[in-house]
C-alpha cells in the first residue's frame, strides 16, 4: 500500500525512480491544442447511417483514435461512474488495504505504475484500479464494496459502454466489409474496467503516467473526465486529446488491427501528468476470450492481399504483449508472417 502515488505525492520530491529516460520524456512543450482526433457524431446513423460508417472507417483507418458524441450512454451514467470512481480513490488508504495486491492474476486489484512494478526501470505516476466485468454476475461480487453504490453504478457503465463498444464494432464490420456479427460471442465477449488516477506531479516534465504503446485488445471506450492529460501519436508527433462534455473517446487495439489486416489502425498514445490537478480516467477494455483464435479475416485476405499475421490465441498475445511492456512493434513481431510466407498462404 505504501508504494500507492496517492499516499505520498504531496509529502516529497519526484523521486529518481519516476524519471524517464530522456528520450520518452515529455518535456516542457506545449501541445497544440488545435490539433486533435476526429469527434463522430453517432446519433447521425439514425439518418445516414452510410456516413457514420464512412467517417467511423476513416478515423480508425487514420488516427486509430477518436471522440464519439451522442452515443447513448446519458450524461447521467457518465457523471455517476466519474464520481464514485474519484470517490474510490479520495477513500482513506485503511478502506481500500484490501483491494490492494501486486499479483497482476487477481480478478479485482488496486496496484501501481504498471503490471510489473518490482522488474520495471522505473515508474509511472499513476494508481489504478482493475477489475474484470464478464461474467458480470460473477465479477461483481469481487468488485469494491466502498463506495457502497460503486457496484451499482459501474454495472450500469460497463453494460452501457459494451453495448457501444459493439454498435461502434458494427460499423467497422461494415465497414471493412465483414459480414454482420463477425465480432459477436468469444471474440468480444470478455471486458476489463481499468481506473487510473493521476495525482498532481512536481515535475511533470520529467515523469509519465502512461508510457507510449497501444492496447493489446479489440477496441478500448474511455471516459476520460475533464483534465488534459490523454495524447495520440501521429505523423511523428503528439496530439493532445481535447476533453469534451459528455464524449466518450474509443480506440483501437492491437487486435482489432489484426483481425482487419492492417486495414484498421491500433495507434500509439501514452498519458501525461500535471501539477495542478488530479486526472481520472475510467476505460473498458472489450477483448476476446482467452482461448479464441484470432487471426486476419479470411474474407478480407486473397492472392493480391495475404494474410499478415498467424492464428494465434488471444492468451498467447497477451502473454508475451505484457513481456514486451507494450512496446508496439515487438508485440506484434512474432505473430506476423513472413512476406514470403503470407503469399504463399
Amino acid at each position: 500500500m505504501e508504494r500507492l502515488v496517492s499516499n505520498w505525492y504531496n509529502h516529497r520530491a519526484l523521486p529518481e525512480s519516476y524519471i524517464c529516460p530522456p528520450e520518452t520524456r515529455p518535456g516542457k512543450l506545449s501541445i497544440p491544442s488545435g490539433d486533435t482526433i476526429p469527434v463522430v457524431n453517432l446519433g447521425e446513423a439514425l439518418i445516414n447511417r452510410s456516413n457514420t460508417i464512412l467517417n467511423v472507417l476513416r478515423a480508425s483507418q487514420e488516427f486509430g483514435f477518436f471522440q464519439v458524441v451522442n452515443h447513448g450512454v446519458s450524461e447521467k451514467v457518465l457523471n455517476d461512474t466519474m464520481n464514485v470512481v474519484e470517490e474510490f480513490f479520495k477513500m482513506p488508504m485503511e478502506e481500500k488495504a484490501s483491494l490492494y495486491s501486486e499479483d497482476p492474476n487477481k480478478v479485482c486489484r488496486l496496484y501501481t505504475s504498471n503490471i510489473n512494478y518490482g522488474t520495471e526501470k522505473y515508474h509511472f505516476w499513476r494508481d489504478i484500479l482493475k477489475h474484470h466485468c464478464h461474467p458480470l454476475d460473477d465479477c461483481i461480487k469481487l468488485w469494491p464494496q466502498k463506495p457502497t453504490r460503486y457496484r451499482d453504478v459501474i454495472r450500469t457503465f460497463s453494460v452501457e459502454g459494451k453495448k457501444l463498444g459493439l454498435t461502434i464494432l458494427e460499423l467497422l464490420t461494415e465497414g471493412i466489409g465483414l459480414e454482420s456479427g463477425y465480432f459477436k460471442k468469444d471474440l468480444s465477449e470478455a471486458m476489463l474496467l481499468v481506473a487510473n488516477h493521476y495525482p498532481p506531479c512536481p515535475d511533470p516534465s520529467l515523469t509519465l503516467g502512461l508510457p507510449k504503446h497501444c492496447d493489446p485488445n479489440l477496441i478500448t471506450i474511455l471516459l476520460q473526465g475533464h483534465t488534459f492529460g490523454l495524447q495520440v501519436f501521429k505523423d511523428g508527433q503528439w496530439i493532445g486529446v481535447q476533453p469534451l462534455p459528455n464524449a466518450l473517446v474509443v480506440n483501437i487495439g492491437h487486435q482489432l488491427r489484426i483481425v482487419s489486416n492492417n486495414k484498421l489502425k491500433s495507434a500509439e498514445h501514452r498519458a501525461v501528468t500535471n501539477s495542478k490537478v488530479a486526472r481520472t480516467t475510467v476505460g473498458l477494455f472489450i477483448s476476446s476470450s482467452e482461448d479464441s483464435i484470432i487471426e486476419p479475416a479470411k474474407s478480407l485476405t486473397n492472392a493480391a492481399q495475404p494474410p499478415l499475421y498467424r492464428a494465434f490465441r488471444y492468451k498467447e498475445f497477451l502473454s508475451y504483449y505484457f513481456s514486451m511492456m507494450g512496446d508496439t512493434e515487438l508485440a506484434l513481431q512474432p505473430f506476423k508472417l513472413p512476406f514470403n510466407q503470407s503469399v504463399i498462404s
